[in-house]
């Protein structure tokens, strides 16, 4: 069966293409339009498809869209109610609901050539589900938790899988949804609802838990599987923060509650589903997944003995999640993923070329990852493009800023870089063998979706990717499937003495990540960063801007 998965109706639009059951490409729209998130959640905007994406997914494995068995539209309209019944301030879903019944002709004429009629709705958390449950590697039957802000009537399913089948096993209706309430502090913290609750996990590490129990009067597990979360009253615990303003003690006390009672109420969620299933593997997806704290608390404080979380947690990876889900129902066993490198790249020859077109200066070294660890130790910043680019919104060493730990000065240089604010913290990463003699915590982590604590005697050895709590978001890396990774990071070490160096996402504020050559060569030419290594090839900064005219080094 070649089936194609389809996000599109709130936000992150993605497409992500199965054949016989295995994961061919997967890629988000965002990194084709260069819109953060693809487009913004509102009912408006709820009828644009992941058209570049789909198409580029088709041309990968040399397909056109009549040659597609199915379509998976990860959004089921028929299970959908009317806002005001689920308690939704939200009077314009209905635009939305018109538009996602309508999703099957909106796409023959967005794919021409496909039949309308291969379109299959897929319940949303069922496809959160799948791409959790099916892609994790090594799972079997085991139990899997969503958690967002929203699907069709719902913001959350507990399910187990059985062989190639999910069974549900308890859903949480509207309007009470931890995502929604997070997304509500987002927005009261003066940050991007739907963008940036990152922003607040980050936030909650320098603030104290000042008003968690008045929290816990309306954020509650019910003990049936479920739970309360509605009705926060946001203004009575902390004033508005504007976009421009400063934050402040009590919006971090604020942040720091939020982040408390979520994971209390996730705790309680696992134990419940632990109790109905036995399983020893839990997996994870929603948006919620991607609160890297508090799936390490599952982890370390919860009863299964291995927890994974889909690396597209989000609403991109249903795109995945309803192929894969529809491959199983036709009789396909889903192969599990094997990595998030499932994007686009370039042969050295087409890099070559279009470094040739750009009219830069560039060098192809013996070894690209001798040179980049040169320029790390000697405290340069590296743009890193290399390989097919990343599922989701985590750079796993395929589209990094790279930078040395070992000077603290290095978190607020590359937060200028990208231009976001100084609360944010980088992560590392780290040889998958080495890892446990430095942090502690979930391991393997390739992923970067766990946080680990730092041992004190590296503290003051790796500064810049250490967060204000003593904690660190680490990617474990496997020589067997990131070789060129694998071996920077031994060059690195042996120039410093360091197995780690800072990994964090190849974009600035507001951009998606850098995905194609112009992309890279856009952002190394905007931000000052000293060497670019794309593919085999090294360009550095001051000869870029030499060639350029620019007269800047």
């Amino acid at each position: 069966m070649r089936i194609l998965g389809i996000n599109a109706l709130f936000h992150d639009p993605a497409a992500a293409l199965v054949i016989d059951g295995r994961t061919v490409a997967a890629a988000e729209e965002e990194r084709f339009s260069r819109r953060k998130h693809g487009k913004r959640p509102v009912p408006f905007s709820a009828w644009e498809l992941p058209e570049k994406a789909a198409a580029w997914c088709l041309r990968r494995a040399g397909l056109r869209p009549r040659d597609l068995d199915a379509v998976a539209y990860s959004y089921d309209p028929r299970l959908a109610r009317p806002a005001e019944a689920m308690g939704l301030d939200d009077p314009w879903d209905h635009l939305r609901q018109t538009y996602a019944r309508e999703a099957p002709g909106f796409l023959a004429a967005a794919l021409p050539g496909l039949d309308a009629e291969k379109v299959r709705f897929v319940p949303h958390h069922m496809a959160h589900a799948a791409s959790s449950a099916f892609a994790a590697p090594d799972a079997g039957d085991s139990s899997v938790l969503v958690l967002d802000g929203r699907g069709e009537r719902a913001s959350h399913l507990a399910a187990r899988r059985v062989g190639d089948r999910l069974e549900p096993l308890h859903a949480q209706e509207l309007p009470h949804s931890l995502g929604l309430i997070y997304e509500e502090l987002t927005d009261h913290l003066g940050f991007l609802r739907s963008s940036d609750e990152f922003k607040v996990m980050a936030l909650a590490s320098h603030g104290n838990p000042r008003v968690l129990a008045e929290l816990r009067r309306y954020v509650y597990p019910t003990g049936d599987g479920g739970f309360h979360a509605a009705g926060v009253p946001w203004h009575e615990l902390c004033p508005p923060r504007g976009a421009d303003e400063p934050w402040t003690q009590e919006h971090a006390d604020v942040a720091a509650s939020a982040q408390a009672v979520l994971e209390e109420t996730l705790l309680d969620l696992v134990r419940w589903l632990h109790g109905r299933t036995h399983h020893s593997v839990l997996t994870l997806a929603g948006g919620v997944a991607l609160n890297c704290v508090a799936n390490s608390r599952i982890a370390r404080e919860g009863p299964f003995s291995r927890v994974w979380v889909q690396p597209a947690a989000g609403d991109a990876g249903t795109a995945l999640g309803g192929a894969l889900l529809l491959a199983a129902g036709a009789g396909d066993a889903p192969e599990p993923m094997a990595g998030a490198d499932l994007g686009r790249d370039w042969s050295d020859a087409e890099l070559g070329a279009w470094l040739k077109t750009a009219a830069v200066p560039f060098e192809r070294p013996a070894d690209i990852a001798e040179t980049v660890a040169e320029a790390l130790a000697d405290n340069g910043i590296v743009a890193w493009f290399q390989g097919r680019s990343e599922y989701g919104p985590r750079a796993l060493g395929h589209r990094s800023l790279l930078a040395h730990p070992g000077h603290a000065g290095n978190l607020e240089r590359l937060n200028d870089v990208k231009g976001r604010e100084q609360f944010r913290p980088v992560a590392p990463m780290v040889p998958a063998d080495r890892a446990a003699e430095i942090f502690d915590g979930p391991l393997p982590s390739p992923y970067m979706l766990f946080v680990h604590d730092v041992a004190e005697s590296w503290r003051e050895r790796i500064p810049a990717v250490v967060h204000v709590d003593g904690t660190a978001r680490i990617q474990t890396v496997d020589p067997a499937q990131e070789p060129l990774v694998a071996r920077m990071l031994d060059a690195f070490e042996r120039r410093t003495g360091l197995p780690v160096v800072v990994n964090t996402s190849l974009n600035t504020a507001g951009r998606p990540m850098v995905d194609d050559p112009r992309d890279a060569l856009e952002c190394f030419g905007s931000s000052p960063v000293d060497l670019l290594a794309i593919g085999p090839y090294a360009i550095r900064r001051g000869e870029f801007f030499r060639a350029t005219g620019e007269g800047r080094a």
